[in-house]
């Protein structure tokens, strides 16, 4: 019994033995090693190399070449597939081949080939194994030895952002690039170039001991606007200074559509970080502010990939390619001539002022005043110059009419508006009101609502025509806090405008208590307005009581309702009638604006920007006007700080102006 135990135990270890020296079959190891690809292990991928393989390419150059191909090229869904053949002879022989196939996504899209793998069995540390005879076709099958993989990227051309007749406001256009030739530059020039380039002589010397630059070759230094002939004739003057017209974004309206159009600059490594998913590349220009930063990806476009290998007789094989798709343009609504008038009537005033059709809702122009010119932006300000600008009082980087202010008296329509739909206000029924201030009661202590004009009583044509804020004080109180704020809401207030540029939303503020409340229904207190939803609100007295949505887009639908019948027919036409009054009564706040043939209605407004009663503060001075008789614009204009310069007088006399101009 126990021999044969033995005689079993015997059988069993030399069966153990002979299986544990048993060669891997030729497929296995190629499926080992496919998928080893698939997980990109290149490292232990090199172990399974042939010693003819590993003699033609170390282990660095193998991992590295890969490494560095998949990254340029932005491999991903790397697929390789390997099916084992069912009948297999070739395990009892010294060499073995298998086609495998490979599927992968690229910069340039799909890539897929199929490829034959030569494996050897090679002897190594006394084994026998199967070893790949690896070449570069591996990695592309049109890929040999001493040839080259190229990336060519075709950047797509800018879409340019339009006015309603097709002007450009953002166009592609060209500039001078400025530079010199190396090893020609006199110290005695440097000094003048440094002064015309706005470049300090250390910046310009770095540029030129580049370790790409070599002697004779063109150094570019800067980029200058074409329409700085001066400069150009004094730069070219210099004996080694070339120029050379290079293709650029230009802004043909220059400071008058700065804020409204924005412009563009190198992305950022910040941005890119978050752009990248979106096929922003690091030598990509992209919009900074404005509509150029609102509609940068379909102004951008989708850059052109070509992944060819270039061979060495200079023939290409082509290996993958996306077209090149050119960026939309962007047609607005804006009249780039009506922009230009504006803002050239503002001056140096610092403002905000707009326009639109008060019936289709189309938005003619978007100024803000003073502004920047977006052609040098986009080449670049030095730093003394962005200082200037970020340092100056007036703020001409800031977008003013997509901000929110204290509306004063051109409120008070709105408030009418409110008071008629309740019922709180009576249009017929006087008002007693004595003297150029009130309080409701002793309550409100020191505090008092003031007015301009005396009189009494005070009905709601005569409140509008003098602009009596205590009549719209005792409204707002009438009104109720309840439905005050219901009555804003109506008209917009809260709520933001579904419109192409980003704008604060206008606010009702705190009612808390009845001074905040009074103070509010004359466009004081906590209410503030951004100038397009002041326009559009003023349409509902145009349109029947119905507030048309205003548009920027000049594919958007025209005449959209925003908000349906905030105010009736009625009273609509009954407030149109009042505006009116205040531009063609001898004693109306806007009388200054009335033209003989061309009549204005409107609403004038001043105001105070300050923190309590008594306190010497600021103003800023409102006029919103339109013809009734012609509505096709509407002219709203806010000055800032005409405190002792005329009060609303400077807008009034200022949206006459344009008005003059443009009818």
């Amino acid at each position: 019994m126990k021999k044969l135990v033995g005689v079993l135990l015997t059988a069993v270890l030399i069966l153990v033995i002979a299986g544990c020296s048993k060669e891997p079959t030729p497929q296995d190891r190629f499926a080992e090693y496919i998928n080893l690809w698939n997980q990109q292990k290149f490292d232990k991928m090199y172990n399974y190399l042939s010693n003819s393989a590993k003699k033609k390419v170390s282990k660095e150059e193998f991992t590295g070449r890969y490494k560095k191909i998949y990254s340029d090229l932005q491999i991903t869904h790397l697929k390789l597939t390997f099916k084992k053949p069912k009948d297999d002879n070739q395990a009892d022989k010294e060499k073995a081949d298998y086609t495998f196939s490979a599927k992968m996504d690229s910069l340039a899209g799909p890539i897929s080939f199929t490829y034959k793998a030569n494996l050897k069995k090679e002897e190594k540390n006394d084994k026998k194994n199967w070893y790949v005879d690896w070449n570069t076709g591996f990695i592309f099958p049109q890929l040999k030895a001493g040839d080259k993989i190229s990336l060519n990227t075709i950047q797509p051309k800018r879409g340019e952002i339009l006015d309603r007749y097709g002007n450009s406001l953002a166009a592609n256009g060209q500039v001078y690039e400025v530079g010199v030739v190396a090893g020609d530059l006199d110290n005695s020039v440097l000094d003048p170039l440094s002064k015309l380039l706005k470049m300090s002589k250390e910046e310009i010397t770095k540029e030129l001991e580049a370790s790409w630059v070599q002697k004779g070759m063109f150094v570019p230094l800067k980029k200058v606007s074409m329409e700085d002939k001066q400069r150009i004739a004094q730069l070219v003057a210099l004996k080694p200074v070339q120029t050379r017209k290079v293709e650029a974004r230009v802004y043909p309206y220059g400071k008058a559509a700065a804020q409204l159009i924005g412009y563009v600059g190198p992305i950022t490594a910040e941005k890119l970080e978050k752009l990248k998913d979106k096929g922003y590349t690091a030598g990509d220009v992209i919009g900074v502010r404005g509509l150029e930063q609102v509609f940068d990806e379909q102004l951008k476009g989708t850059s052109g990939v070509k992944i060819s290998i270039k061979k060495a007789d200079g023939s290409e094989d082509l290996l993958a390619e996306k077209p090149v798709v050119d960026g939309k343009n962007i047609k607005l609504t804006i009249d780039a001539d009506l922009q230009s008038v504006i803002y050239d009537e503002m001056g140096k005033n610092a403002g905000t002022a707009a326009a639109m059709n008060p019936v289709t809702g189309e938005t003619l122009a978007l100024v803000s005043t003073p502004s920047f010119d977006p052609n040098q932006a986009m080449l670049g300000f030095t730093s003394g110059e962005w200082k200037k600008l970020q340092d100056d009082k007036q703020k001409p980087l800031l977008t003013r009419f997509s901000q929110v202010f204290a509306p004063g008296s051109v409120m008070k329509p709105i408030t009418a508006a409110v008071g008629l739909e309740s019922g709180s206000i009576k249009p017929n029924q006087g008002v007693a009101i004595n003297g150029l201030k009130w309080q409701k009661d002793k309550s409100w202590g020191r505090y008092y609502v003031t007015r301009v004009h005396s009189g009494s009583p005070m009905n709601l044509e005569k409140a509008l025509v003098y602009s009596d804020n205590i009549y719209f004080a005792q409204a707002a109180l009438k009104i109720g806090k309840a439905h005050f704020s219901a009555g804003l809401k109506k008209f917009g207030f809260e709520s933001e405008l579904d419109y192409p540029y980003p704008l604060e939303v206008s606010k009702i503020g705190g009612l808390d208590n009845e001074i905040l409340l009074a103070d509010s229904g004359y466009g004081q207190g906590q209410i503030q307005m951004s100038i397009v939803h002041l326009m559009s609100a003023y349409t509902a007295f145009i349109n029947k009581g119905n507030m048309i949505k205003p548009i920027l887009l000049a594919a958007d639908k025209q005449g959209q309702v925003f908000q349906e019948a905030v105010v009736s027919a009625a009273h609509a036409a009954l407030i149109a009638a009042d505006l009116r009054r205040v531009v063609a009564d001898p004693h109306g706040t806007a009388h200054a604006a009335d033209m003989k043939g061309y009549p204005l209605a409107g609403k004038t407004g001043t105001a105070e920007i300050k923190q309590k009663q008594g306190q010497t503060g600021t103003e800023n001075g409102w006029f919103i006007a339109y013809n009734p008789e012609k509505p096709d614009l509407l002219i709203a204009m806010m000055v800032e700080n005409v405190q002792k310069r005329g009060g609303s007088q400077i807008p009034v006399k200022k949206v006459k102006n344009i008005f003059t101009k443009w009818k």
